[in-house]
C-alpha cells in the first residue's frame, strides 16, 4: 500500500522546512563568500582538474560548505523526523540528563564486555542470536548503570520494543566498536525495562552510497558491499541488525517502495519554482483561489486543503468571535516552513 495522505503531508512539511533553511544560507554569488585563503591556496594544485568544471573558486568553496550544511541537516533532523512520521516513533535518550540511566545486572554487563572483547580480537564473528541469548537473562547479580545510550527512533508494539540508531553513511573511523558496545548494553537495559516484550535494536543507514546510479537502482542497496566499505562494520555487526537504504524505510513504514515515495515527494517540491510557490502559500489573499488550492494539492498539504474546502462553514462558525478570527487569519506556513498544526486543529473543530 502507498503511504497515507497524513504521512505524505508530514514528510512534505519536512521537505519544505529543509528547503527553506538551505535557501537562507545558499551562496548566491561570490560577493558574500567567506574568506578562505588556505583553501584557495591548496586548490591551486588542482587547477587543471577543475578547469572547465569550476569557474569561480571562492563560490566553489562556499558551495562545498553549503553542501556540508545540507548533509548535517539531513542527518540531524530530516532523516530522523521522517522516520518518526513513518512509524509513529520518537527519539529516546536513556541518559542521566534525560530519562535517566537504565539498570542492567552485573551479569549482563560482563556478557556485553565479553562479546565486545571477542569481537575486537576476532575470536568470534557477529552472531545476533548468540549475543541476545547472553544478554537477555534475568540474573540475580547486583544492578549497575548501563552506559548512556539513545535511539534516534524508538517505538513499541503490543509485543515488541524497537530501537534504531541512524548513522551517517560515512561514519568516523573506529566508531563501530563504540556503537556496538552501546547497542549491547542498550538491548540488555531494554530487556529489563520491557520484560514482556521482544527487544530489537538496529543500526540504520538512510541510503547506500556504493550504488552506481548509472548501473543500479538508486534506492537499492548491496548490503554486503556497503558494510564492507565501513571500517570494522563487519567485524562488529551482523547483517541481521543492520538496515540499509530501502530496507530501512520499508521497515519503518511496514510497506514496500517507501524510499521511492519519499524521493518522489522531494522531487515534486524541490524545484526551481519552490520559492515562488512558497510565497503564494504565504498570501492569505490567495487562499480561496484555484491556484492556491492546486498548490496545496501538489505539495500534499491536505489538512489546509480541507480547511479551504470547508471555508464557508468555518467562517459561519467564527461569526464575530475575535479570537477565532485571529486564528483564521494566521498563515498556514510560518517563515521557517513549519505548518501551523494548532491553527488547523482549532479550525477543524468548527467543521460540522
Amino acid at each position: 500500500m502507498p503511504l497515507t495522505n497524513i504521512i505524505k503531508e508530514k514528510i512534505s512539511v519536512e521537505v519544505i522546512k529543509t528547503l527553506v533553511t538551505r535557501f537562507e544560507s545558499f551562496p548566491e554569488d561570490a560577493s558574500n563568500n567567506r574568506n578562505a585563503p588556505f583553501h584557495e591556496a591548496f586548490l591551486n594544485a588542482f587547477a587543471d582538474k577543475l578547469e572547465g568544471k569550476v569557474s569561480d573558486t571562492p563560490f566553489f568553496i562556499s558551495l562545498s560548505s553549503w553542501l556540508q550544511g545540507l548533509n548535517t541537516t539531513l542527518g540531524q533532523s530530516f532523516f530522523e523526523n521522517v522516520a518518526h512520521h513513518l512509524c509513529d516513533g520518537e527519539k529516546r535518550e536513556y541518559t542521566s540528563k534525560k530519562l535517566g540511566n537504565l539498570k542492567i545486572t552485573q551479569e549482563q554487563k560482563s556478557a556485553a564486555n565479553d562479546i565486545i572483547t571477542n569481537l575486537s580480537n576476532s575470536k568470534n564473528c557477529p552472531n545476533l542470536n548468540d549475543e541476545n541469548k547472553k544478554l537477555f537473562r534475568n540474573g540475580y547479580s547486583s544492578l549497575v548503570n548501563a552506559i548512556d545510550f539513545s535511539a534516534d527512533v524508538f517505538y513499541e508494539s503490543d509485543d515488541s520494543a524497537i530501537a534504531i540508531e541512524l548513522k551517517s553513511v560515512k561514519p568516523n573511523s573506529g566508531e563501530m566498536r563504540g556503537e556496538k558496545q552501546k547497542i549491547l548494553e542498550g538491548k540488555a537495559a531494554l530487556y529489563r525495562e520491557f520484560p514482556s516484550k521482544k527487544i530489537y535494536f538496529y543500526i540504520g543507514f538512510p541510503f547506500d552510497p556504493t550504488v552506481n546510479p548509472l548501473d543500479e537502482v538508486t534506492t537499492g542497496y548491496d548490503k554486503s558491499r556497503f558494510l564492507k566499505s565501513i571500517i570494522n562494520m563487519d567485524k562488529f555487526f551482523s547483517h541481521e541488525e543492520t538496515l540499509v537504504a530501502s530496507e530501512l524505510w520499508n521497515f519503518l513504514s511496514g510497506e514496500k517502495n517507501t524510499m521511492e515515495e519519499i524521493i518522489a515527494i522531494i522531487n515534486t517540491i524541490s524545484t526551481t519554482k519552490f520559492q515562488d510557490k512558497l510565497q503564494l502559500l504565504a498570501k492569505n489573499s490567495k487562499r480561496n483561489t484555484s491556484e492556491y488550492i492546486a498548490q496545496l494539492q501538489e505539495w500534499n498539504l491536505f489538512s489546509e486543503k480541507k480547511l479551504i474546502e470547508n471555508d464557508d462553514v468555518i467562517r459561519q462558525q467564527i461569526a464575530n468571535n475575535g479570537s477565532l478570527t485571529r486564528i483564521y487569519n494566521k498563515n498556514a506556513l510560518d517563515s521557517k516552513g513549519n505548518y501551523n498544526w494548532q491553527r488547523y486543529r482549532d479550525l477543524e473543530k468548527l467543521i460540522c
